[in-house]
């Protein structure tokens, strides 16, 4: 089995590991795919999009590794065939969404849908104008029973469409390639759509279905191409000669958008953190067991390193403070890693949440709703206490206090993954599951139902057990191979790149990246006024 004394990854490899697969991930379908876009007088879709965007702005990108790892005995999907994300365009801040044709021509794989849904889910919840860049095949047959007739699969988009479209939302589409079948709805049922002479083109069959379905002889671009559906059918609103006047176009239009009411929270001039960002790199420990003061860490997140802590004496293994991020002022409440010792002289182990912190965050939550304060969960969590002590303290009714005003905020909750993130602490402290606007995640990430070296041992128990009752004997080197591989499995799950190749978080990140993408993610909120009234229901006490 791999030796407990084997050094760990330094942050400097993580984040070399980190660039090494963006820069994978940005090459999509390889090279070559890359010329053959090229030779047809298309951009490719991070092309278009750097085309699109504002200069000198950011492109926030949100699911640059969903899918990575998976289909492999389909060649693989880098970025699940499709680029999204929130960026600015002729000063506006938007989603956008363009699919990847150097990736197996744009196909539609399961995460696929999962992501562009995701992207339609942040523009609905943050009120964004989105844009749509479609080139794509459709959907992928071989695994078109994982895609297509369940409620979170392929028709969801355009019942996305629709609300969208009722909820005042614009949605503009570029047809910029292939569109066809089913996937045909999605810029039609955008408010614009426009298409790109002689490369776009959109049907809902193609010309060899026509064929075989009614022995018609047709091609492709009399059957629906630009000049057809803006000359004849009237589908698409104005053809352009090619993808960047396309995207003018879309520029253009984006320039004349009316102003929309804002959520209003508080926002003043930003200062930098108190500590540098290369400093925050050195202050997080490569060893993941090893207590270290999380307020050093936020130190390099907030506005001049500057926090009012709420009950700072009393449940100090959740720090909750009111602060300030690029100007944002922001609630957070971040896991506290060092032991810290009670009042009653008791001591309590850092990333474990127990009964007082508990109740300290959950009132505080509560406070931040009142103020109208979006809300910053910073994890290293091992998640609750547990023992007879705890129970006896009534650290379930606790938890579920804490997990009650958190889940019914209606302040806008982001999410980032330091560290641990286990068990039932994950989602105290605002996991996926519990619609954090954003969720992101350090390289130094894991996220599962326990630790890796607790998991494993577990599962060998399982296992060992159930080859005895099988009536199989276990030799000591035979149990611990098993154990070897058993952890090797496990500990591949706890990456974060599995987490983001399920979308289960948005992006890993480099740590000094955390406030922009925080402020980006919360000036992407203020788009979106609160209109639902802060309420929780019947709570435990």
């Amino acid at each position: 089995m791999q030796s407990q004394m084997e050094k760990k990854p330094t942050m400097q490899q993580l984040l070399e590991q980190l660039q090494t697969k963006l820069n994978e991930v940005k090459m999509g379908g390889g090279a070559k795919r890359i010329q053959s876009e090229h030779a047809k007088g298309k951009l490719t879709a991070r092309e278009r999009i750097e085309y699109l965007i504002d200069p000198q702005t950011d492109f926030l990108e949100i699911g640059a590794f969903a899918a990575d790892g998976m289909y492999e005995e389909e060649g693989g999907c880098p970025s699940a065939g499709v680029v999204t994300g929130i960026g600015y365009v002729s000063g506006r801040m938007c989603v956008i969404v363009a699919n990847d044709a150097t990736v197996k021509a744009g196909a539609w794989f399961p995460m696929t849908a999962k992501k562009n849904l995701r992207a339609q889910e942040v523009a609905m919840e943050n009120r964004l104008p989105i844009i749509y860049l479609v080139d794509s095949a459709g959907v992928f047959l071989p695994m078109q029973n994982e895609i297509f007739p369940d409620k979170e699969h392929f028709g969801r988009q355009f019942r996305n469409n629709a609300k969208m479209s009722a909820m005042g939302i614009v949605q503009v589409a570029a047809i910029m390639g292939s569109c066809v079948a089913g996937g045909a709805y999605l810029p039609i049922m955008s408010d614009e759509a426009l298409i790109v002479d002689q490369t776009g083109s959109i049907f809902l069959a193609g010309s060899y279905l026509v064929k075989a379905a009614i022995g018609e002889n047709v091609d492709n671009e009399t059957l629906g191409g630009a000049t057809t559906h803006c000359e004849i059918s009237g589908v698409t609103d104005n053809k352009y000669a090619n993808d960047q006047k396309c995207l003018d176009a879309i520029k253009q239009i984006f320039s004349t958008l009316g102003e929309n009411p804002k959520a209003g929270f508080d926002r003043i001039e930003s200062k930098a953190p108190a500590i540098s960002p290369e400093k925050l790199l050195e202050i997080f420990p490569q060893d993941r067991v090893k207590p270290y003061d999380m307020l050093e860490i936020l130190a390099g997140l907030v506005d001049g390193g500057e926090l009012q802590e709420y009950k700072k004496d009393y449940g100090k293994t959740l720090i909750c403070a009111t602060a300030r991020i690029d100007g944002w002022a922001v609630g957070i409440i971040a896991n506290q890693r060092k032991i810290v010792k009670t009042a009653k002289g008791e001591m309590q182990m850092g990333g474990v949440i127990y009964s007082d912190s508990a109740d300290k965050a959950a009132r505080f939550i509560m406070n931040c709703n009142q103020r109208k304060i979006p809300l910053v969960f910073i994890q290293d969590v091992s998640g609750f206490m547990v023992g007879s002590k705890a129970e006896h303290r009534g650290i379930i009714k606790d938890g579920a206090k804490m997990v009650n005003a958190m889940a019914n905020s209606v302040v806008p909750k982001f999410t980032v993954v330091v560290g641990n993130s286990y068990g039932a602490g994950n989602y105290a402290m605002c996991g996926k599951a519990y619609d954090p606007r954003l969720i992101i995640s350090w390289p130094t990430a894991q996220m599962a139902v326990m630790s890796g070296a607790s998991a494993a041992k577990t599962l060998l128990q399982i296992k060992v057990s159930s080859l005895k009752k099988s009536g199989k004997t276990i030799t000591e080197e035979e149990e611990s191979q098993l154990l070897e591989e058993i952890t090797n499995k496990y500990n591949e799950e706890l990456s974060p790149y599995y987490a983001a190749a399920r979308l289960w978080v948005d992006g890993v990140i480099d740590p000094r990246e955390t406030r922009k993408t925080i402020s980006m993610g919360i000036e992407a909120a203020n788009h979106s006024p609160i209109t639902e009234r802060f309420n929780v229901g019947v709570i435990q006490t």
